[in-house]
Order: C-alpha cells, then structure tokens, then sequence
C-alpha cells in the first residue's frame, strides 16, 4: 500500500486540496480521503488523470512505421509517460499488408508483456482518399480486403481504432468493423457531407485530427468539416501544437460541439522526447524547425507534440479552465475509447501525474508504478 497526498487532487471533475490517495499492491485506487497515514508521501503540486493519446506514431526517436517491434513500443512509452501520457494508441499510418501484420504482433506481444501505456492500436489507413492523403504514401493506399480484416478481427490487440475515408469504404464493411470490436473514425477523406454522415449512422464514431486531410466546410456543401461540427455523438481529435490548427479553427470547435465530444491527440512522430531533428518516413526525409516537421515534399508529416503541451495550448489560446484543458487530454478520449481512464477513482487504475504551477510534469505513474520523474 502507498499513500499520496498532494497539494491539490484533481479527480477527473474537480480540484480539491490535501486529499489523501491509497494505492494497492495491484496498482489499483483502494482508497481516497480520509486521514493521512504514517509514512505517506507528500507531494508538491497538482496531482490528475494520467493523459490518454489516441494518436502516437512513435516517440523516443522510434517511429512504429519504421520499427513495429515491441522495442519500438518500450521507447515510445518512456518517451511519452515524461510528458504525462499514461495511455496511449501506437498509431501505424498507411502501410503494406505485412508491416501492418508485424505492428499487430508487436502490440499483442506488448500488452501481453505489460509494456505502461499501451492499450492497444490505431490503424490510420490504408483505407483512405488519395485527395486527402496528407503524408500517407499513395501507393499503399488500396480498399479493404480479407487481408487487413483478418488483422481488425483479432481480438489479441486491446483496443483497436481505424481511420478510413468513407467513399472508399462501404457502409455494410463499417458495420462489419464495428462488429469487431473496431473504434472506426472517418478521416483523410473528400468526402461528401451526406456520405459521412451516412458512416456515422453505419457505426463510425469519430474523426481524426479535425479540419486536417478532409473536405472543407463550404457554403453549400458540409464536407467532412462541418458534418463532424454538427455530429453531436461523434468525438473530433485535435492537433493543438499551432500548425495544424488555428487558435479560431480550435475556438469554433469548442463553440459548436457538446462538451466532451473533443479530444486533444499528439500525431507525435519519432522526434518528441529524442535529440534528433531528422528522420526518414519511407523515401522521404521529414525534418524538425522550430517544434515543424516538414516531408521533403513539402506537407506537414505529423507533429512534435506531447500531449502536456497540448493541455497547455487549448487552455493558454482558447481560454479554457484548467479542469476542461485537463479533461481533453485524459477524460474525453477515454471515453471514445469506452476505457475507464481519465479520472482517480477508487478501482481504478493508477495512472497518475504530478504537475506543477507551469504545467510541467514532475512525476507519472502507471499503474501505481513511478515511471517518470523530474524530481531529484
């Protein structure tokens, strides 16, 4: 049994102050409040829900595109559990048959080894608009076939998401991933808004990076855009890192959609938490200037976000209070996801982060286990 207690508590829906936090030998939340006992650790700062990321291409200077091996997967979690993600999707974007059959293997291998923070995959692509590929290379990009069903249908991998552009896939196979198991989002899609809306009602429930790699709200056509703004049941990821997304882009959003239906994502690359500035991304060189990256071709080929400093960045540009900022990182793609994380509750999970006035993470735990720390 461990006990903290921290300055402050933020539980998920509120802040309190000096609230004990018991800790079982199982990793687990056996107790909250009451009296503090002998030997508890006094913690300086904001104790919360660990952060959840839907969206992690690779960290740690391992991107899973290039390296799907459980190695891969140890390097981004360490690299991500410093910036307070404490859950997180490895996310394979558009890619041959047999890269995406050794990222599933090294996902199942991973949770079965208790790698901290993997839950389970997101598969971005291969199923998308060649219009909207974005960095996705073109030729992998190829309709659904028996092959990748046989990797959605495994029930080995945690939970799963697909991103696919909803021209390009029929409604009878949405409704077939979802009988999966599968979290299916639409994205990297021109579609039409009648035919995403069309994949919401076949089980689709979401949309990756928001206004990213999709048709655009005009005035006489929805597109993805605005179909995603007036889809009150769906969930929007956003890219709060400043390139992808403008300060009013991310303001409308959180002015049209119902509270709780956005959540922050990384779209992380290699880069975030490694020294190097460079890296290759099939037979391009995506290079980092400033907190950029850039593909040799020109487009923006994810990010170098963590998903602390996309906390800060919804709630620094847009206003919001610190428990909603806070909510967006931990408890709103916890529940797209249908997983119990995003709060401290007794039964839970402790995935915990200590952080302090700034912002800035001081600690992470997982499952009960310390696996950060910025404290000497």
């Amino acid at each position: 049994m461990r006990t903290l207690v921290a300055e402050r508590l933020f539980d998920g829906e509120q802040i309190r102050s000096d609230i004990p936090v018991v800790i079982g030998d199982d990793g687990h939340i056996c107790a909250i409040g009451g009296a503090v006992t002998e030997g508890a650790e006094r913690l300086s700062g904001l104790l919360a829900p660990g952060l959840v990321d839907v969206q992690v291409n690779g960290g740690g200077g391992a991107l899973f595109n290039n390296d799907p091996s459980v190695e891969a997967l140890w390097k981004m979690s360490q690299a991500h559990a410093r910036f307070g993600t404490t859950a997180f999707l490895p996310t394979l974007i558009t890619d041959k048959v047999e890269v995406m059959q050794r990222a599933a293997d090294a996902v199942s291998a991973a949770l079965r080894e208790g790698i901290p923070g993997v839950i389970g995959v997101h598969f971005e692509g291969p199923h998308l608009s060649v219009p909207k590929k974005g960095t996705h290379e073109e030729r992998f990009i190829r309709p659904l076939s028996d092959a990748e069903l046989a990797i959605y249908a495994r029930d080995d991998l945690g939970i799963k998401v697909v991103t696919l552009a909803p021209e390009n896939v029929s409604q009878e196979d949405i409704r077939r991933l979802v009988a999966l198991g599968v979290r299916v989002c639409l994205g990297h899609s021109n579609a039409d808004g009648a035919t995403a809306a069309a994949a919401l009602r076949a089980g689709a429930t979401g949309f990756t990076h928001l206004y990213n790699a999709m048709s655009p709200l005009q005035s006489r056509e929805a597109g993805m855009v605005g179909t995603a703004l007036i889809s009150d049941g769906a969930w929007c990821g956003m890219i709060a890192d400043g390139h992808h997304l403008c300060v009013e882009a991310m303001t409308l959003a959180l002015k049209a959609k119902p509270r709780g239906k956005l959540m922050l994502v990384t779209d992380a690359m290699s880069l975030v938490g490694s020294d190097e500035t460079s890296f290759p991304l099939f037979e391009r060189i995506v290079t980092k200037r400033g907190d950029k990256l850039t593909s040799t071709t020109g487009e923006l080929a994810g990010s170098h976000l963590d998903m602390i400093s996309a906390v800060r960045n919804i709630r620094d540009w847009c206003g919001l209070e610190l428990e909603e900022a806070l909510r967006m990182g931990s408890l709103y793609p916890a529940q797209f996801l249908r997983s119990s994380a995003g709060r401290i509750a007794v039964g839970g999970a402790a995935d915990l982060i200590l952080l302090d006035d700034n912002l800035r993470v001081q600690k992470t735990w997982i499952g009960g286990r310390e696996v950060f720390s910025q404290l000497a």
